[in-house]
């Protein structure tokens, strides 16, 4: 299958896609074969990213966040090569008690992890209904399978996630375009550090109840999305493929 697991002659955009798992997808396509477009809001880190992979990566800084701006951000994209895969990564997190919960927070989270996604894969998705081909992926969270501490506005979204990449997998089915989500587990990334530096306890407890031990890399999820995104998945739509290292389907204590 080493035909059909290449990504050659391929183009994929990938939001959020200069820094954590963003990175490893980006990086992981790139190596597949593909041209990568990276879109992010710091040109310093798209410019890093592609100045890293050089041939076959190319950038577009926007605000996903500014939904005015979508048509344009795909339009362009197409100028530099019709897209054949869209990674919907960008994400952000508020780790913080219910109670204290503010709606400008609730917004700002749904509008990157909910409204940006289901509407960039709508302006995305014109062109590829129009070539008969296409794969749109999704990143959702173990937290809309297991029940988190403290992050319930993000486990709103990322429920959402995997519920869109099922309902438009049957809809986008009969134009050739594969829609599915992507379950990473614990990765060892900044946003995962950074949302436990003060309950080092917290990733010490997440190794142990893990049964594979420790945490996922970041080129575990890249590798399992460049799967998804070739041919060797030309069958495969509507799934959420889950990379925990077994976590949600255990029950170790």
């Amino acid at each position: 299958m080493l035909k059909e697991i290449s990504l050659k002659g391929k183009t994929a955009l990938i939001t959020g896609g200069a820094t954590g798992i963003g990175r490893a997808i980006t990086e992981e396509l790139h190596d597949a074969g593909a041209c990568v477009i990276v879109v992010g809001r710091r040109e310093e880190k798209l410019k890093e990213v592609c100045t890293k992979l050089g041939c076959r990566c190319s950038y577009l800084v926007s605000d996903i966040t500014e939904f005015e701006e979508h048509k344009t951000l795909i339009q362009k994209a197409e100028e530099i090569a019709p897209l054949d895969i869209l990674v919907n990564n960008a994400g952000i997190n508020y780790k913080k008690d219910y109670f204290a919960f503010e709606p400008t927070e609730w917004d700002s989270i749904v509008a990157t992890q909910a409204k940006a996604p289901f509407f960039l894969s709508q302006e995305a998705a014109k062109y590829m209904k129009e070539r008969g081909k296409g794969v749109i992926l999704f990143i959702s969270s173990l937290a809309a399978i297991l029940g988190m501490h403290n992050i319930q506005a993000y486990t709103v979204c990322k429920s959402g996630m995997k519920g869109l990449a099922r309902s438009l997998s049957r809809d986008l089915a009969p134009s050739g375009i594969r829609v599915n989500s992507l379950n990473p587990g614990f990765v060892f990334t900044d946003m995962l550090k950074n949302t436990n530096l003060k309950t080092p306890e917290r990733l010490r407890e997440i190794q142990e109840r893990t049964p594979m031990r420790g945490f996922a890399d970041p080129r575990d999820l890249g590798m399992a999305a460049a799967f998804l995104a070739s041919d060797a998945a030309r069958f495969i739509t509507g799934i959420d493929l889950v990379v925990d290292g077994g976590i949600s389907s255990s029950f170790l204590i």
